[in-house]
């Protein structure tokens, strides 16, 4: 009868520990010159590009909420994004569009970066992440609406698999009247599409 494969208990190993085995692993020497810091500096690069775990969405959004009569589109447009999928744990990386259509009450225009900041500094696919971005909006303040295009590029796909480099990824989460009006849906997709100097 063949052995159950037992699965290593890794509680016990540093991160530093698992990254200096991970190069073993790939064939390469860790006490070279050029890597003997890598299992420090890998640490701390992967704490920055998952910091987004430790911060909370829905309460940074409720810090900067402002009482208001106004009541047309409001477009946060071309935000950079950077992330990791979490199929590969490689780089994607594009813009992310953010409208709404407020119903009493704005969001302070640096949230919406920061908002985006947080969902991305985990480990994602582009698909949740941006129907999380609408959601934690309409949440917020119960708009009329919320639409998020996210255009992004995959390492995954760039320099591994179908290794398409000139591939992009288009999503969309529309809520409220941004999904049950046409009219509302083609103004936004028409305002993020006319880029300054026709880029």
């Amino acid at each position: 009868m063949a052995r159950a494969t037992e699965i290593p208990t890794l509680t016990s190993a540093s991160f530093e520990e698992l990254v200096h085995e991970i190069l073993v692993r790939v064939g390469e020497d860790p006490e070279r010159e050029g890597l003997v810091r890598t299992p420090e500096r890998v640490h701390k690069a992967y704490e920055h590009l998952t910091r987004g775990y430790k911060e909370d969405p829905a309460a940074m959004l409720q810090k900067a909420l402002f009482t208001v009569t106004y009541d047309e589109m409001v477009i946060v447009k071309d935000v950079e994004m950077f992330s990791l999928c979490e199929h590969h744990m490689l780089p994607f990386f594009g813009k992310v569009h953010v409208a709404y259509i407020p119903n009493g009450k704005v969001i302070g225009l640096s949230k919406i970066p920061r908002l985006i900041e947080i969902f991305s500094r985990r480990l994602q696919i582009q698909e949740r992440l941006t129907t999380q971005i609408a959601e934690t909006i309409q949440q917020a303040i119960q708009p009329q609406g919320v639409g998020v295009v996210i255009e992004a590029r995959h390492l995954c796909m760039m320099m591994r698999g179908v290794e398409k480099q000139h591939s992009a990824t288009v999503t969309s989460s529309m809520l409220g009247c941004f999904r049950d009006e046409q009219e509302t849906r083609s103004e936004f997709l028409s305002l993020i599409r006319n880029r300054p100097n026709g880029v």
